[in-house]
């Protein structure tokens, strides 16, 4: 029977008290209440300490370059239709390193699902300004504050056209685990954006500061309105939102593209001498 012990438990390389952890146990309840084992799973990640989750639990994995996860993680999900693909990686990795291909997964719509954990800070490299760092937030590198405006990732993902957008909350383990599940059901690009705390590099966005602003949203919400979720997205600083906050039935890119559903493509049988000619006309 499928538990959270199936999922197994490591020694990590956070530090004590760090977001990380509730968005590991968020992810392993929902996998669990999704009924996938381990090998039906591909986590894939780029670099940074969000990166270092796939390592924490039983799962196939595939870790890559900087800002490189979700290319890879496109590329094992048109190979295998089967398996249930998740990006988790940070805010710098997704959102800086990794935006152009952030872009461009949304425009196809391929049927994975996208955690960042939004720290608002480059935590691996010793507290550089992320791409959501706010507004005057004093960094070792930026003494005088930042400068640059932040990215409003929700904002930006539905209005590149994902059908799928959503935000939750790393010191809520239950409603994170629903997002998740909520995503992954999704037949299309999921993006979750997690807001979590960072106890040593980030000491303004803390988890007292989350806590008195984030609420969740009421069954009144309609998240099929695409205005009022951008106005939504753009909620921040006294009040944060947390939950569905853009669902929409756009086809996925392997429904668009007509790919089988019944099998795999890396199941599909290569003939030899067919591959020679193919390659023929381009030597």
């Amino acid at each position: 029977m499928l538990d959270l012990n199936s999922f197994g438990k490591f020694e990590t390389a956070w530090c004590p008290g760090c977001g990380d952890f509730g968005i590991l146990e968020a992810l392993k309840d929902a996998l669990v209440k999704l009924n996938l084992e381990p090998h039906k799973i591909v986590l894939v990640s780029g670099i940074g300490q969000a990166a270092k989750l796939p390592h924490y639990l039983y799962a196939n994995v595939f870790n890559g370059l900087h800002g490189r996860a979700i290319p890879a993680a496109t590329g094992i999900k048109m190979a295998n239709n089967k398996l249930a693909v998740l990006v988790t990686s940070g805010d710098g990795d997704i959102y800086g390193e990794g935006g152009n291909h952030l872009i461009h997964a949304i425009r196809r719509n391929i049927n994975i699902t996208v955690i960042v954990h939004n720290n608002q800070v480059y935590a691996l490299t010793k507290g550089q300004a992320s791409p959501t760092s706010d507004l005057g937030y004093v960094t070792k590198v930026q003494p005088q504050g930042v400068i640059d405006e932040p990215i409003h990732p929700l904002t930006m993902s539905i209005a590149l056209g994902a059908g799928f957008v959503a935000r939750g909350f790393a010191g809520d383990k239950e409603h994170l685990s629903l997002m998740i599940q909520e995503g992954v059901k999704y037949r299309g690009l999921a993006i979750i954006d997690v807001l979590q705390w960072c106890v040593t590099f980030n000491k303004k966005n803390n988890f007292a500061w989350y806590k008195k602003r984030i609420y969740k949203l009421g069954p009144e919400y309609d998240s099929s309105d695409k205005t009022k979720a951008l106005e939504k997205s753009l909620e921040w600083g006294d009040r944060i939102p947390l939950g569905i906050i853009y669902k929409n039935g756009r086809p996925s890119f392997e429904e668009a593209y007509g790919l089988p559903k019944d099998k795999a493509l890396v199941n599909e049988e290569i003939e030899p001498g067919k591959v020679s000619l193919a390659l023929k006309e381009f030597l």
